[in-house]
């Protein structure tokens, strides 16, 4: 499934054709540029009814909420930073988790486009505890914080919520203001 770190997900490409002509012209440099993607998780534990998600506490992010997620480390897997993640962040361990989706990001202050894999699981190990990093915090899906998330957020979580597999390519300018995307919801 999620092998080894990739250079660059093909579909990205076919997105950018289909889309090229309303892309701003940094997405498109990022995307078509020489520089890898840089690999990230998240992983979002949802039991049916509520999402547990963290509230950044420090560093990329801060005050922001999100799911529980990284860098890949060299020498692992998208699955097993996943894994690692979840557990330095939130102090659990998926049962049952599994990939949702898989987003691109693009910031015109920063030409490496990050490429983050989404993983869900409605099962795991442990008790949800704040670390120096994350406060781990349950949402009912209908009262998900959008105003306190990633102005992404609110176009991929209804496909995540509804279990369907989706592929989004975002722009964002000066870091935190999104002003472009593609979402598209499919197979893996």
């Amino acid at each position: 499934m999620c092998a080894a770190l990739s250079l660059r997900a093909p579909w990205v490409g076919r997105v950018l054709q289909r889309h090229a002509a309303a892309a701003p012209a940094f997405v498109r440099a990022n995307l078509e540029g020489p520089q890898t993607n840089k690999l990230l998780t998240l992983v979002i534990i949802n039991d049916g009814a509520r999402v547990l998600l963290g509230r950044k506490k420090r560093g990329f992010g801060e005050g922001y909420y999100n799911g529980f997620g990284g860098k890949v480390e060299a020498g692992e897997t998208v699955w097993q930073a996943a894994e690692r993640e979840l557990l330095e962040e939130a102090c659990i361990t998926a049962e049952d988790m599994k990939e949702a989706g898989v987003l691109v990001f693009t910031f015109d202050d920063n030409p490496q486009p990050w490429e983050v894999h989404v993983f869900s699981a409605t099962k795991y190990r442990g008790e949800p505890t704040e670390t120096d990093e994350m406060a781990p915090v349950w949402f009912n899906h209908a009262e998900v914080p959008f105003d306190k998330m990633w102005a992404d957020d609110v176009h991929w979580y209804p496909a995540f919520l509804q279990h369907k597999y989706f592929r989004g390519v975002f722009g964002f300018r000066e870091t935190t203001k999104l002003t472009w995307h593609v979402l598209e919801e499919g197979e893996e």
